[in-house]
């Protein structure tokens, strides 16, 4: 059975920095793609980043590039989302996501089958 958990969500300030984390569970090393997805109220879940497990290959989303950046700790099947320069407009639901394939570019949300339960980002001006 596959999981994912997030944490690490918070509020800090504009400029401030987080870091998140997904434990992913019951994936096998490689073959599928992680990612990271936001949704403020009203809006659209948005992909944030993306990266294909056991690779190095990445994606981000315009919004975010330069400032977030997505990694895999494969020994501890741990994915990460560290945030920097941090925005109000970042201000979000967070939440991990996987599917199977290598087509990691596709940050489109209803093409993702498996989602955590979210972690609230929140940036204050």
């Amino acid at each position: 059975q596959v999981q994912l958990v997030e944490s690490g969500g918070g509020s800090v300030q504009t400029g401030g920095s987080l870091r998140l984390s997904c434990a992913a569970s019951g994936y096998p090393y490689s073959g599928y793609c992680l990612g990271w997805f936001r949704q403020a109220p009203g809006k659209e879940r948005e992909g944030v980043a993306a990266i294909y497990a056991g690779y190095s290959t990445t994606i981000y989303a315009d919004s975010v590039k330069g400032r977030f950046t997505i990694s895999q700790d494969n020994a501890k099947n741990t994915l990460y989302l560290q945030m920097d320069s941090l925005k109000p407009e970042d201000t979000a639901m967070y939440y991990c996501a996987a599917k199977w394939g290598d087509n990691c570019s596709h940050l489109y949300f209803r093409e993702w089958t498996d989602w955590g339960q979210g972690t609230q980002v929140t940036i204050s001006s």
